[in-house]
């Protein structure tokens, strides 16, 4: 188990960085300072984001260093799930209530993302009019990654990185993680053995509100997921497991495979479990 550890809270989540050794101030300053600058850019609760620059004002905008390996995922995820995952979902979002001020109250109904506004050539977003962007399905995750790459920049090499359930781990020895089981987060389903990889799951009802409306939304439709209540990926990095956890919701699996180095475990709503044989660790259910 890791000798040092940390706790706090950073874009809306519980964060806990566990390492071998001391985790030091000027280690743990760089890593506040890489989630504050990727918050500055990516986040939609802010005004001054350049998230929120973007839904005001069409034209052309440099993206930072880590925007076209996101964006390069999000495009692989919508060619795998037939656009069903885009970052084209906020104004959707703000529409059913997951909004700035998270009033969760639906203003209307959910609306498909756009089509045909954004193009992208390498590091420059062209956006033909305003949009919001909203790429918490993959963010995250990347931002796990990027506080491991702060980690290892500062001579941290055994880790586990947890941000509210997006896990990236680094070490020799694997660290044992329960799957919550959906609606219960007392029991679990069963448990995966982390070594040299990332967990991230997603689920309903983690953040649910009102009569069925919850934060995974058909950006075809605009509306919610409802086979499937929760879904975890491995996968090699944070930022892959976080999209294809969200992926998982929309695609088959098989689907997903074919293209990513994917083991995974999705509950649908009637209670059946699907996972992959090569799954490391077992499911319970």
């Amino acid at each position: 188990m890791p000798a040092d550890s940390t706790t706090f809270d950073a874009i809306g989540t519980r964060w806990t960085i566990s390492a071998d050794g001391p985790l030091d101030a000027s280690t743990l300053a760089r890593v506040h300072d890489r989630i504050a600058t990727y918050d500055e850019t990516w986040s939609r609760f802010r005004d001054d984001s350049l998230v929120a620059r973007i839904s005001r004002e069409a034209g052309t905008y440099r993206l930072p260093p880590e925007g076209p390996a996101l964006l390069d995922l999000y495009d692989r995820l919508g060619e795998r799930t037939g656009g069903a995952v885009s970052p084209l979902v906020g104004r959707s979002l703000v529409q059913l209530g997951y909004d700035a001020a998270l009033t969760l109250r639906p203003a209307g109904p959910p609306v498909p993302a756009p089509q045909d506004v954004v193009e992208r050539r390498g590091d420059l977003l062209h956006v033909a009019e305003p949009v919001l962007l909203d790429v918490g399905a993959a963010g995250k995750g990347q931002l796990v990654d990027l506080v491991g790459a702060e980690l290892r920049a500062c001579g941290v090499d055994t880790f586990l990185v947890d941000a509210g359930g997006d896990i990236l781990h680094a070490g020799d020895r694997p660290a044992r993680v329960g799957l919550r089981q959906p609606g219960d987060p007392t029991s679990v389903i069963g448990v995966v053995e982390l070594q040299d990889a990332a967990l991230c799951g997603s689920g309903v009802d983690l953040r649910s509100w009102g009569d069925g409306w919850h934060h995974v939304l058909d950006a075809r439709t605009g509306w919610p997921a409802r086979d499937v209540v929760a879904t975890w990926a491995v996968a090699r990095t944070a930022m892959e497991a976080d999209g294809l956890a969200t992926a998982l919701f929309f695609a088959d699996p098989d689907r997903l495979e074919v293209a990513f180095d994917l083991t995974y475990v999705r509950v649908h709503a009637d209670g059946t479990v699907r996972y992959s044989l090569g799954l490391p660790g077992e499911v319970f259910a």
